[in-house]
């Protein structure tokens, strides 16, 4: 990078102190601060637990009060939503298909049940974080994986506006040490991902310290080997970079608050309310407050009273409330409610198509970005058969296939009906009882053949007579 002097003078800074900066400036930024909040209220570490109650003190001013009820309930209607979108699109296995099936069987190998856990983990990270990453490596065995990384650890450099190719990346990463006994510390490490190789340093102070020498990413036999891109793929959960809980924070908070303040109010009771005294036998509010709460009982004078001052907590007013804010972080998570009055009753295919609309047009967009992550994880899979021998130049089709509800009956219905109007692969293919179109197909043909020899169906043999033919 270039900056200027006072005296005019060109001022140089090398590239280890511009990454610096710009890791010094990523890790407190907002939008990493939102990455890591996507990640804490998915596993329920929500703004509503640090809740505190408060009162108007003298003056006029705000204070804290520690003597009244303070619940704290977490209602994580936004890990439903995550997980409902992660799984209608990446619940099932993908599938791979070519023109080559010993190409298509490979590619399986690497893409298979093992992969699609990782892909379903990535989706989650993606909604959370906005991008979700994936590394392709060799572990010591030599063995080609893939390992996840988290959005929050991950500091891209583009060399594009769109961001779709990677100039370099940094990987930053906490451990806890030792410093002596009983004390420990985080270190930061930092893992520098460039065409060259992986650069190592220790991220402290806003300084980039060196750690290790340069490190290659394999090694063919003695000789080690780069990639010629970063070996990190990103899978966005949309075009903008936007992450679910930016969406949809508000309306999480709105829903605990509520369901927090209501509890609130039920355990508000005349030991620890508002009272009204009238010809309070003592003097000290607080030993008013101590013989309430210890015996359960107050003395008063010969007229006198006490009366509670409160406000009527109306279970109505929160139901409908929730009600609101619920419906509208489904909607604007564009996800779909299980509890929906169309789904009452047996649901036809409108109804269902209706309910899952919203969810279906978002995972479109997220499909879209999910394509080009596979798209350009497949380059590596094709570099690493390269290594192994394999040489291959066919189209390749990732098939991604969606968790959404279904009335068998009347799919199979509309199967029934489909015979001889389209290919029986076609009907296999969207049979709710077929996972395996091609295995279908051969064992259909085989049970056909079967048929042949014991009946002998079209050689001219008569079928046996029904029982009592």
């Amino acid at each position: 990078m270039v900056g200027m002097a006072e005296d005019g003078a060109r001022k140089y800074i090398t590239d280890t102190e511009f990454l610096a900066n710009e890791i010094w400036n990523w890790r407190n930024s907002k939008k990493r601060k939102m990455q890591i909040a996507g990640k804490e209220y998915y596993r329920g570490n929500q703004d509503i637990l640090k809740k505190k109650r408060y009162a108007i003190g003298k003056f006029g001013k705000r204070r804290e009060v520690n003597n009244l009820p303070n619940s704290r309930i977490v209602d994580n209607q936004y890990a439903k939503m995550v997980d409902q979108k992660a799984n209608y699109l990446c619940g099932k296995p993908i599938t791979v298909t070519s023109t080559n099936e010993e190409y298509t069987d490979l590619l399986n190998r690497y893409f298979g049940k093992s992969f699609s856990k990782t892909l379903r983990q990535t989706a989650v990270d993606s909604l959370n974080g906005a991008i979700g990453w994936i590394m392709p490596y060799y572990d010591l065995e030599g063995n080609f994986k893939f390992r996840r990384f988290e959005p929050q650890s991950i500091l891209p450099f583009w060399a594009d506006e769109e961001h779709t190719v990677l100039d370099c990346a940094v990987h930053l990463y906490g451990v806890v040490t030792y410093e002596d006994r009983l004390t420990t510390k985080v270190v930061e490490h930092c893992e520098v991902f460039t065409t060259n190789g992986i650069y190592h340093f220790i991220f402290d102070n806003g300084m980039l310290i060196p750690e290790s020498p340069r490190e290659n990413y394999f090694s063919i036999g003695d000789q080690p080997y780069n990639w010629t891109r970063i070996p990190l793929v990103a899978f966005k959960y949309n075009f903008h970079e936007l992450s679910l809980i930016r969406k949809i924070k508000s309306l999480q908070d709105g829903i605990n608050y509520m369901e927090s303040a209501y509890e609130d109010g039920m355990l508000e009771n005349p030991r620890d309310s508002i009272l009204v005294l009238v010809d309070y036998d003592g003097e000290n509010l607080g030993e008013f407050r101590d013989n309430l709460s210890t015996y359960g009982a107050v003395k008063v004078r010969d007229n006198g009273d006490v009366r509670t001052l409160s406000i009527d907590v109306k279970s109505e007013n929160y139901e409908s409330i929730l009600k609101t804010f619920k419906t509208a972080l489904i909607e604007n998570a564009c996800g779909f409610d299980a509890k929906d009055d169309r789904m009452s009753t047996s649901p036809n295919e409108m109804n269902i198509q209706s309910m899952y609309s919203d969810i279906d047009l978002d995972a479109n967009s997220m499909e879209a970005e999910f394509q080009e992550g596979m798209n350009n994880l497949l380059w590596f899979v094709n570099a690493h058969l390269s290594h192994i021998g394999y040489e291959f130049d066919e189209e390749v089709k990732f098939n991604f296939h969606r968790d959404i509800l279904m009335n068998n009956a009347s799919t199979i219905q509309q199967c029934v009906e489909s015979v001889g109007l389209v290919s029986n692969r076609t009907i296999l293919a969207h049979h709710p009882f077929v996972d395996d179109v091609d295995g279908e197909l051969e064992e259909l043909n085989r049970e056909k053949q079967e048929d042949v020899k014991v009946y002998g169906l079209g050689t001219g043999v008569s079928e046996p007579n029904e029982p009592g033919g």
